[in-house]
C-alpha cells in the first residue's frame, strides 16, 4: 500500500506523465546490402525523423528503402530490398574486343573498355562502358581501318602515291615528295610512312628557298615577273626587262633567275641610249673628230651618217664610204674596211727589240720577228708570239717578254732565310727559274723551294 501511495505521490508532486515514454529513436536499423545516406545521419533522432537508404556499389532496389521514427521506435515505410544488380552481357564490336577494367560478373558499377584489332582505329568518342540501373552506358564503339589523312601540301611541292578517287591511305602506305619549283630545296625527309596509328611518320616537308632582292630603282627599266604573282621572288621565279622608251637599248641580260642562295643567276641591266659605235684601223679616218683631231673611236646617235676613208700608199676602201646609225644601234651597211696598202716601221714593245734591221715600209703580209733582252723570256703561249705581221697597212700580232724576278740580300736578311747552293749574291732569275733556300741558323720554315712567275716570287718566312 505505501509503495502505490509512494508511485502516486511522485505523479503528483513532480508533474510527471506516467503515460509518456522516453523522447527518441536509438539504434538505427540495419539493412542488408545498404547503408544510411549521407543526408539522413544525424546524432539524435526524435519523432518524425526519417532515415533513408542507399543501395551499395553493385546493388539496386525497385523500391526506396525508409524508416520513420515514431513512438520512438523505427517503422519501415516502404519494404525495398538491394538486391545484386547484373547488366546484359556485353556486345561485341565488328574488329575489335572488351576488357573487364573494373568489377566482376557485369554487375552494377563494372566497367569494360573496347580495344580495336591490329591495323583497326577507335573511331568513338568513348571506348568504355559501365553498368548502370539501366544497363550499359554509352553507345557502343566503332573500329575502322587505320587510315591517314593527307596534310594540305603548298603549291610547290609535288607528291607522289596519293591514291585515286580519295581512297584511304592505308598503314603503311607511303608517300614521296620532291619540290615542283627549279632551285627549291626540300624542309623534311622526302619520304614519309603511315604508322599503325593512322599518324604519319613525320610531318608533311615544305619547299623553301631565300628570296631574291627586287631593283626596282634602275631607271628606265621595265620589269616582268614570271611568274606574275605578287609578293617575294622566290627561287625559280624570272625576270624579264625591256626599256620603257624609244631610244634606248638593254645592256645585260634580258632574262635572270632567283637561285636558292637568294641571289641572282646576272645583275640587273641597264638602259642605256642607243649609239653606233666603230673602232677604226690605224689606217681608216672618220669625219668625226675632237678638237679637229681623228679619233679611234667613233660614237653617233641612230639616223646619223659618218663618212669613212682609208690613209696610206695603196690603202683601198671595201664597202660604202657613207653609213648610217640604225635606231637599234647598227649600222645600216656592213662596216667597211681597209685593204692593201703597206705598213711603216714596226712598233717598240716593251723590254723587246727586232732581231733584223727595220725598214720604213712593208709591203701587206711582209713579218718582223722579235727577241726579248737579257733574263727575259718571250711568251710564245696563245695568243702570244715572236712575230708581228704587216696586214692591210696594220701591224698586227701580239709579244710578251716575262719579266725575271730580283731579290736583294736586305729582302732575305728580313725573312731569316740564304740561297742554299750559291753564296750571297743577289738573285736575279729569269721565269721559270726554281730557287731554294734555307733558313738561317736556329730558324725553321716550309716552302723553302721557290720558282720565278714573270717578275713575281714569294719568299719563305723562316722563324
Amino acid at each position: 500500500m505505501r509503495s502505490i501511495l509512494a508511485i502516486f505521490c511522485v505523479w503528483i508532486c513532480f508533474g510527471v506523465d506516467a503515460s509518456t515514454p522516453s523522447a527518441g529513436c536509438s539504434k538505427i536499423p540495419e539493412v542488408e546490402n545498404a547503408e544510411v545516406s549521407q543526408s539522413s545521419r544525424k546524432s539524435n533522432y526524435t519523432d518524425g525523423d526519417k532515415l533513408e537508404y542507399n543501395c551499395k556499389t553493385g546493388y539496386a532496389s525497385l523500391l526506396k528503402i525508409t524508416f520513420n521514427c515514431t513512438k520512438n521506435k523505427w517503422t519501415k515505410l516502404r519494404d525495398g530490398k538491394c538486391s545484386l544488380k547484373r547488366c546484359e552481357l556485353p556486345e561485341d564490336i565488328p574488329n575489335g574486343r572488351y576488357i573487364i577494367v573494373s568489377g566482376r560478373s557485369f554487375v552494377f558499377g563494372t566497367t569494360i573498355k573496347y580495344i580495336c584489332k591490329d591495323d583497326y582505329q577507335m573511331m568513338s568518342r568513348f571506348d568504355t562502358r559501365t553498368c548502370r540501373e539501366g544497363g550499359w552506358d554509352n553507345q557502343l564503339p566503332v573500329c575502322e581501318e587505320v587510315s591517314c589523312v593527307p596534310d594540305n601540301t603548298e603549291e610547290n611541292v609535288r607528291v607522289e602515291g596519293l591514291p585515286d578517287n580519295e581512297g584511304l591511305i592505308r598503314y603503311g602506305h607511303r608517300l614521296t615528295f620532291s619540290c615542283i619549283d627549279y632551285g627549291w630545296i626540300l624542309q623534311g625527309p622526302n619520304e614519309i610512312t603511315c604508322l599503325s596509328n593512322g599518324q604519319w611518320s613525320s610531318p608533311f616537308p615544305k619547299c623553301e628557298g631565300e628570296t631574291c632582292p627586287l631593283n626596282t630603282t634602275v631607271e628606265d627599266l621595265k620589269m616582268e615577273r614570271f611568274p606574275n604573282i605578287d609578293g617575294p621572288v622566290k627561287p625559280g621565279h624570272k625576270l624579264i626587262f625591256s626599256c620603257n622608251r624609244e631610244g634606248l637599248k638593254l645592256k645585260g641580260q634580258k632574262e635572270i633567275t632567283c637561285q636558292s642562295n637568294g641571289e641572282w643567276n646576272s645583275p640587273f641591266p641597264k638602259c642605256e641610249e642607243v649609239m653606233c659605235v666603230a673602232n677604226l684601223t690605224v689606217n681608216m679616218r672618220s669625219d668625226v673628230t675632237k678638237d679637229g683631231h681623228p679619233v679611234p673611236e667613233v660614237s653617233v646617235r641612230p639616223g646619223h651618217t659618218i663618212t669613212l676613208l682609208c690613209v696610206g700608199r695603196g690603202v683601198k676602201l671595201q664597202g660604202e664610204k657613207k653609213i648610217t646609225c640604225l635606231s637599234d644601234g647598227q649600222w645600216g651597211n656592213p662596216f667597211p674596211k681597209c685593204l692593201g696598202g703597206k705598213c711603216g716601221t714596226p712598233p717598240r714593245v716593251n723590254s723587246a727589240d727586232t732581231i733584223e734591221m727595220t725598214k720604213n715600209e712593208y709591203n701587206s703580209g711582209e713579218r718582223v720577228e722579235y727577241t726579248c733582252f737579257n733574263k727575259y723570256i718571250l711568251d710564245q703561249s696563245h695568243p702570244y708570239s715572236k712575230y708581228l705581221t704587216c696586214e692591210d697597212g696594220e701591224w698586227r700580232g701580239n709579244i710578251k717578254c716575262l719579266q725575271p724576278c730580283s731579290v736583294s740580300l736586305e729582302e732575305m736578311d728580313e725573312r731569316g732565310i740564304q740561297l742554299r747552293w750559291r753564296g750571297r749574291e743577289k738573285i736575279f732569275s729569269p721565269h721559270g727559274d726554281r730557287i731554294e733556300f734555307s733558313c738561317k741558323k736556329g730558324k725553321s720554315s716550309i716552302g723553302l723551294i721557290q720558282t720565278c712567275n714573270d717578275g713575281v716570287m714569294n719568299l719563305p718566312l723562316c722563324v
